[in-house]
């Protein structure tokens, strides 16, 4: 069965106005390779589709194993204004969690 990114880490995320962050953090050292090369501008806008309308940038932060993911424009206006249901940095961080794994 192919892998997904929740095989490999795990997420923090949370949201400021109409900006989205969340960490994807690697299970293991081994798994640190394989997120980098998952978790990208390209596959995260793949992956929302017009959910996010602004720019998405990937950090990779060696020191702690992650890949931090930032997204603009991608609350639907923000949290508190959105016609959208649960519409949180919470909800879309997880989401990151279903990226295929590449190989």
């Amino acid at each position: 069965m192919k892998k997904i990114v929740r095989d490999i880490a795990y997420v923090r995320s949370g949201d400021k106005g109409d900006v989205c962050t969340a960490g994807v953090i690697a299970r293991t050292p081994q798994d640190y390779v394989a997120l980098k090369a998952s978790v990208t501008p390209d596959s995260v806008k793949a992956l929302y589709g017009d959910w996010v309308q602004g720019e998405v940038s990937c950090h990779s932060m060696d020191n702690i194993e992650a890949v931090v993911v930032v997204m603009q424009r991608a609350l639907g206006g923000g949290a508190t204004r959105t016609l959208r249901l649960d519409q949180t940095g919470k909800s879309l961080g997880y989401a990151l969690l279903r990226l295929p794994v590449v190989d």
